[in-house]
């Protein structure tokens, strides 16, 4: 009966644990909820063909567009980087979940070879033997270890969520550079053609010169017209080795012309917008920079806990065995051992910890705030890139008959020339109006196609199915499963998508 009561003490005590501090809930934003979409709603009313939401990028129906984010996605040195944030987040939960454990675990050990040597008489010499044990185990009596816990569970979750906003990032940058490389590829393919009708009305007006049927006036003319043509060739193609060097960088590739995109460059990638189903609110929710926020806000709302208990008195549980031995003949064998509860409490130091304690909840306070500026620049992403997209759509068919007219007025103009109805003046401004009708056409299209990608960006879409793929790449994965502690953390697969943290609930209303 005399040992009963330290082990009631030790269930009491467990069984009155509890956990001090705020319980984090998801943060309101008050304009959030009756946000309809901005400029996407009249987007979300339209109903096209059936759609990837997902895998957007899908919809340009591009297989080495395809190939290529697939690709960034998977070998992007940013992206490895997350990979390897989210294994050291693993390492930060297992660290955080191993102090509900015993904390202090100590095994010693001592053999010592010990003598005399007397003046008078033998000498002597024996050997001492000792050895001991000794563990400490801090009862999570106010939740600091569960808070810690839930910071830690909280932070792998943000980082996560990093890691799905590369997903997303990538996909958007390489689609980006992707149309624009197609773009300008289009745009040289325009100039070349102007120079070579520009250069046959050039041959014109030298060989009507050399007869004495033409002033000299109209060949400089077209002279100047032809060279400012050809003089836009090597700026655009400057720009199109520069857009080829950042798209083979994104893919972790030298600087340099994908040969995947040797065929293929006088189409710019079109699609339309895939069918909408989320609500707004939803839409925001989910992209993952804003779920990265909302979790670092849940691992520094459970830090206020874990600094908050330490104005409490810790209670541990205390064991120790020892044993003692030496080689001396006659010599006594010695075995102790203690055990014990012990209370400490820092109640001196209450200025310290309380000041812990708000610096904890100022930083959770920035975090709000910042929390609230992703969400509403998340907003502002998606209507801007919803307007470009509607806005940059009209122009297409406009700026397509501006080239058309521009076209049909060329062929008269050359009529009118060659008859003697119209003077060559006539024939440049009609060859300069073709080709800056062409150069706004083709720019028109890039920018559909690049507001269109902005849109799903902005909605958040594009890291869905990364999180089926291995978290990193082979060769990662062998160097580091030589060390046998990563090997079972290296085949936890990344949660499902709709997962989340482990939140305390402790039932107490303090914020």
């Amino acid at each position: 009966m005399g040992r009963r009561p330290p082990i009631v003490l030790a269930v009491l005590l467990l069984s009155a644990c509890t956990a001090v501090g705020p319980d984090f809930r998801r943060p309101e934003v008050p304009w959030l909820a009756n946000w309809s979409g901005g400029s996407l709603t009249s987007l979300a009313s339209e109903r096209s063909r059936p759609a990837y939401s997902q895998e957007w990028w899908r919809n340009f129906n591009d297989r080495v567009l395809d190939q290529l984010i697939a690709e960034a996605q998977r070998l992007n040195p940013n992206v490895r980087i997350a990979g390897m944030r989210i294994m050291e987040a693993r390492a930060q939960l297992m660290i955080a979940g191993s102090t509900l454990y015993p904390q202090q675990q100590q095994l010693t050990g001592s053999v010592l070879r010990t003598g005399e040597r007397r003046s008078v008489g033998s000498d002597t010499a024996f050997t001492a033997y000792g050895a001991g044990f000794s563990v400490g185990w801090e009862i999570d009596f106010w939740g600091k270890f569960r808070r810690s816990i839930e910071a830690a569970d909280a932070n792998y979750f943000a980082t996560i969520a990093q890691y799905d906003d590369l997903q997303v990032l990538m996909a958007a940058q390489v689609a980006t550079f992707y149309t624009s490389i197609r773009s300008t590829e289009l745009r040289l393919k325009i100039a070349h053609e102007n120079a070579a009708l520009q250069k046959r009305s050039l041959e014109i007006t030298e060989r009507l010169f050399k007869y004495g049927n033409e002033a000299e006036l109209d060949v400089q003319q077209a002279k100047a017209q032809y060279l400012a043509t050809l003089a836009t060739i090597p700026q655009l193609e400057g720009t199109l080795r520069q857009l080829q060097n950042a798209l083979a960088i994104l893919l972790a590739r030298s600087p340099g012309p994908l040969p995947e995109m040797a065929a293929g460059s006088d189409r710019i990638p079109q699609a339309e917008l895939a069918v909408i189903v989320d609500l707004p609110a939803d839409l925001l929710r989910r992209r993952p920079d804003v779920r990265a926020a909302e979790m670092q806000l849940a691992a520094q709302s459970a830090l206020i806990g874990a600094s908050q208990a330490d104005l409490y008195p810790s209670i541990a549980l205390l064991g120790s065995l020892g044993l003692s031995a030496s080689s001396l003949s006659g010599a006594p064998r010695t075995f102790a051992w203690g055990i014990g509860p012990s209370l400490v409490w820092n109640v001196f130091d209450h200025g310290r910890l309380t000041g812990e304690v708000l610096v904890q909840d100022a930083r959770f306070q920035q975090l709000f705030e910042q929390y609230q500026a992703v969400v509403l620049q998340a907003a502002r992403e998606v209507d801007d890139a919803a307007v470009g997209f509607a806005k940059s759509r009209e122009q297409t068919g406009i700026l397509q008959g501006a080239v058309d007219a521009a076209r049909r007025s060329l062929e008269i103009a050359n009529v009118q020339y060659r008859e003697g109805l119209a003077s060559f003046e006539r024939v440049l401004d009609s060859q300069r109006t073709l080709f800056n009708q062409q150069e706004r056409w083709v720019s028109n299209l890039g920018d559909v196609a690049q507001s269109l990608i902005a849109l799903y960006k902005a909605m958040g879409g594009g890291w869905q199915q990364a999180r089926a793929r291995p978290l990193l790449d082979d060769a990662t994965r062998e160097s580091m499963g030589e060390s046998s502690d990563w090997k079972q953390m290296l085949e936890i697969p990344l949660p499902p998508p709709d997962a989340g943290p482990q939140l305390i609930d402790s039932g107490t209303k303090e914020q």
